[in-house]
C-alpha cells in the first residue's frame, strides 16, 4: 500500500454508515458495491432505467430513468452524500451536473477520458505507459496512413462504447479495413497493431481522496471470443512484468488524480514488452476474485474511497480462479448448482439477471485452492460440469 505525504493529503470529509450512497448503473458491479454498503450500515441508492436490473433488487432505493434524466439525477444528488458509477458509459455531463451538488467519485473528467480510446490512449501515453502501436480513424480517408503506420495485420475498433470484443474487427490488408469501417457504420475507430500476446493480465487498485493507494495481487486474464473466460490469482507472470504493471497503473491513476477503484488492462507479448491496453473507472470482471480471496473485496474498496475512509487490506487468501458463468451455460434450462457445490473450494454467485443469453455474464465461481493450478483446473471443471 501506497501512503501520501502530508503535503499530498486532500481533506475530505469522511461519511460514516449511515450516510447515503448511490450508484449510477444497476448491472452487477452495482449489485455488489450495493451489498457492500448494506453489510456496512450505508443507505443506498440506484439510477437505472430497467426495474429489474442486478442492482435495482437490492437497492432501498430504486429510481427508474435513464442517466441522463434530469430529475432523477437532481433527486439522486439531494438524496446522497456520495455518488458513484458502475460502469463507464455513464454520460459525463450527467456526472458533471452530480458533483454541483453533491460528491462524486470518479470524476467526470477520468470518464469521459475512459470513454474514448482515442482520449484514453493519449492520456496513458501522457503519463508514460505505452500503448500498443496505434492511429486515428476518423474516416475513410484516414485508413491508408492509419496502415502505414500501424502495419498489418491489425484491429479496428470502435473509439467509443466497444466492450466484451464488441465493435473490434482484425483486418489483413488495407481493403478488409475499409470494409470494417463500413461495419462499424463510419464510427470513429483507432486502428491497433495486430502483436502475438504472451499474456494479458489486469491491475485492480484504488485511490483515495488522501492520494493513498492500494493495489489488489495481479491477476493473469483469458479470453474466449473476446470475453473474459478465467482471472487466476497468483499470475504465472515474471515478477518483473508484475511490478511494472503496477507501477504503470499506479502512475496513470496519480496522474489521472483518480479517486475509486480502477482497473488497468496490460498486454505482454512474447519479448516480455508491457503494452496498456485499457482502463476501467470502476471495479472489474477480473477483479471478482477478491469477493473471496482477499482481506477486502474491490467492492469494499469502492465504497471506502467513495466515503475517504482508510482504505482496507489486499492481501491475499488464497491462490484462486475465477471463471465466468454465461448465458450459454442455460442453453439446457437451468444449470445442476448441486454439482459445483459438490466441489470444496468452489464459491458461486450469481446476478440475479432473469434472462439468459448467449455471451452474457450471468455469474462467476471462485474457485480457492492450494496453488493457482489447482484452482485453475477446479474452475475448468465446474464449468464443465454445468455445461454436460
Amino acid at each position: 500500500m501506497k501512503t501520501p505525504s502530508s503535503s499530498d493529503v486532500q481533506t475530505v470529509r469522511a461519511l460514516l454508515p449511515g450516510a447515503s450512497v448511490g450508484v449510477i448503473g444497476g448491472g452487477q458491479l452495482g449489485r455488489y458495491l450495493v451489498l457492500e454498503a448494506r453489510r456496512l450500515g450505508y443507505v443506498t441508492w440506484v439510477l437505472d432505467p430497467d426495474a429489474q436490473a442486478p442492482a435495482m433488487q437490492l437497492a432501498e432505493h430504486a429510481l427508474v430513468a435513464a442517466y441522463d434524466d434530469a430529475e432523477a439525477l437532481a433527486a439522486l444528488a439531494e438524496a446522497c452524500d456520495a455518488v458513484t458509477i458502475e460502469f463507464e458509459n455513464v454520460p459525463a455531463r450527467s456526472l458533471a451536473l452530480l458533483a454541483d451538488r453533491t460528491r462524486v467519485a470518479p470524476s467526470a473528467e477520468v470518464v469521459r477520458v475512459a470513454q474514448d480510446r482515442d482520449l484514453e490512449k493519449r492520456s496513458a501515453e501522457a503519463q508514460g505507459l505505452r500503448p500498443v502501436p496505434y492511429a486515428t480513424v476518423e474516416c475513410a480517408d484516414d485508413v491508408a496512413a492509419a496502415v502505414a503506420a500501424v502495419g498489418l495485420p491489425a484491429i479496428l475498433k470502435t473509439s467509443r462504447l466497444g466492450y466484451d470484443g464488441k465493435g473490434q474487427i482484425v483486418c489483413d490488408s488495407e481493403n478488409a479495413v475499409f470494409e470494417a469501417l463500413l461495419v462499424l457504420q463510419d464510427a470513429a475507430c483507432v486502428l491497433e497493431r495486430h502483436i502475438t500476446l504472451a499474456a494479458e493480465i489486469s491491475v485492480v487498485l484504488a485511490r483515495g481522496f488522501s492520494g493513498e493507494i492500494a493495489v489488489f495481487p495481479i491477476s493473469r486474464n483469458v479470453h474466449v471470443n473476446g470475453i473474459l473466460s478465467t482471472s487466476t490469482v497468483p499470475a504465472d507472470v515474471s515478477a518483473g512484468i508484475l511490478a511494472s504493471a503496477e507501477s504503470q497503473a499506479i502512475r496513470l491513476a496519480e496522474g489521472l488524480d483518480y479517486h475509486g477503484v480502477l482497473a488497468v488492462e496490460f498486454f505482454i507479448d512474447e519479448r516480455g514488452q508491457v503494452y496498456f491496453n485499457e482502463m476501467a473507472p470502476r471495479p472489474h470482471n477480473s477483479g471478482h476474485y477478491t469477493l473471496d480471496a482477499t482481506v477486502c473485496s474491490q467492492f469494499e474498496m469502492q465504497l471506502r474511497a467513495l466515503c475517504a475512509l482508510p482504505l482496507g487490506s489486499t492481501t491475499l487468501l488464497s491462490p484462486v480462479c475465477m471463471i465466468n458463468l454465461l448465458g450459454d451455460v442455460w442453453s439446457s434450462g437451468t444449470p445442476d448448482w448441486h454439482r459445483v457445490f459438490e466441489q470444496a473450494g468452489a464459491h458461486l454467485h450469481l446476478y440475479g439477471k432473469h434472462v439468459a443469453r448467449p455471451g452474457r455474464k450471468m455469474g462467476h465461481i471462485n474457485c480457492l485452492a492450494d496453488s493457482a493450478d489447482s484452482a485453475t483446473a477446479m474452475a475448468v471443471q465446474c464449468l464443465s460440469l454445468l455445461e454436460r
